[in-house]
């Protein structure tokens, strides 16, 4: 009934849930959708562009008359921190030890309790009811994310847990939910990530520019849309660490008093360690070939600690070590683009979004990596877009195209052997 319903409308409304690795909360949006999954849109290489035509602050859309490409209207968006202990809480299951499966199961239902109470209060300020909404889309909560092959017994076992339990979602709601979207991916050899670049390229290609779309998250990701492309010519990966070791690190010096850098403050008082910055570039991450991503199993707690015990042995100082590895993070950005970008197709401009958009001292950094190549570094709201609520909005396209029955991953980013429709569906 319900994939019949969006099928058949029009336009619908649907809402996107999304809570990152940076923790800070739940990202809610209302997103008008027309076109796309409904007028029977797939991921099998085409290459007409969209229009360009900005709706609202929701992205860039097509033309919504049945194409095939969707318009995708941000109606609403709001941002709900986390309780306090819930964020403790998460943050503690980040470690497997202390992910016990008592600890993970109520942790599963309480997150879906919250993106229930998210998604209720978003709708509202929308001025609808949830008879309106024709599918619920949320990303969850990863707490771990094993993408790499692991073979035993001639089976490869990679896998992936995000929590946030979609069941809890469309009960309280009444809402169709669809949630757990990276394991269908993975199941055919995918990495499960990045996802957000399938919506990327419904919404933001162009025939004339090659645009990077670069989200600064907890972890760094980044979008290839070459010129004129069509599905396949897209590649996207994870970058390395966004905003994670900048949070990590003024948390840890603050006692927690702090948990990022606001405005870059901290960065701009300091100056980067020359040493230190060439010694973290040393990580095997970013060397390593397409298709990847990565995670706080790789950028968390412990690589913090590394780091805070690191500049103790130098007698750096706070804001020194601070702006050393929000340095750090725009080098890495940059390195991608130098590495696996360059070679292929020379970019025209960098669209920035995510929480580190926000960071001046990181985006100047960022300008400064591109300059010499030509590329123009732009953040979302700059060409009339919401770095907050892109993620959200993503994955309420990511939902609407579950729901129609239609494949809604990117194989050549994912390195997943075949599209494939991601998510699972409660009503």
């Amino acid at each position: 009934m319900a994939a019949e319903r969006a099928e058949t409308r029009q336009a619908r409304y649907v809402v996107g849930l999304m809570s990152g690795t940076s923790v800070d909360g739940i990202d809610a949006a209302v997103v008008r959708i027309a076109g796309g999954a409904a007028a029977g849109f797939g991921t099998g290489g085409e290459g007409a562009a969209a229009s360009g035509n900005r709706a609202g602050s929701g992205g860039r859309s097509g033309d919504g008359q049945g194409s095939g490409v969707p318009a995708a209207e941000l109606v609403a968006f709001a941002n709900t921190p986390f309780p306090a202990r819930v964020r403790e809480e998460i943050f503690a299951l980040f470690d497997p030890a202390r992910a016990t499966v008592d600890r993970v199961g109520r942790m599963n239902v309480r997150l879906g309790e919250l993106y229930a109470e998210a998604a209720l209060a978003v709708i509202a300020d929308a001025g609808l009811t949830p008879a309106d909404i024709a599918v619920v889309g949320s990303h969850g909560q990863t707490i771990y994310h094993a993408p790499e092959p692991y073979i035993e017994d001639g089976r490869d076992l990679r896998f992936t847990v995000q929590i946030g339990e979609g069941a809890v979602i469309a009960a309280r709601t009444g809402i169709p939910c669809v949630s757990d979207f990276r394991v269908a991916d993975m199941a055919v050899g995918g990495q499960g990530a990045p996802l957000v670049p399938f919506t990327e390229y419904l919404l933001y290609r162009e025939p004339d520019r090659t645009l990077l779309l670069q989200n600064i998250g907890g972890i760094g990701n980044m979008t290839v849309l070459p010129a004129g492309g069509g599905a396949d010519d897209v590649f996207a990966f994870d970058t390395g660490p966004g905003n994670m070791l900048i949070d990590g690190v003024v948390t840890r010096l603050s006692g927690g008093a702090r948990t990022m850098d606001a405005g870059g403050e901290i960065a701009r008082a300091g100056r980067v360690d020359g040493a230190l910055l060439e010694r973290l570039r040393r990580e095997p991450y970013y060397a390593r070939p397409l298709p990847k991503s990565t995670g706080r199993e790789r950028f968390g707690a412990a690589y913090v600690e590394e780091l805070l015990a690191d500049a103790r042995g130098r007698g750096m100082a706070d804001a020194d070590l601070v702006a050393t590895v929000t340095m750090l993070t725009a080098w890495s950005i940059g390195d991608a683009y130098r590495r696996f970008v360059l070679p292929k197709r020379v970019a025209d401009v960098m669209l920035v979004g995510g929480g580190g958009s926000y960071n001046p001292a990181l985006i100047g950094f960022l300008k400064e990596e591109l300059a010499p190549h030509g590329v123009r570094v732009l953040v979302q709201e700059d060409v009339g877009g919401s770095s907050d609520a892109k993620e959200a909005v993503a994955f309420a396209l990511l939902a609407d195209y579950a729901i129609a029955r239609r494949t809604n991953n990117l194989p050549s980013v994912t390195g997943a052997a075949r599209p494939v429709v991601m998510g699972k569906i409660s009503y």
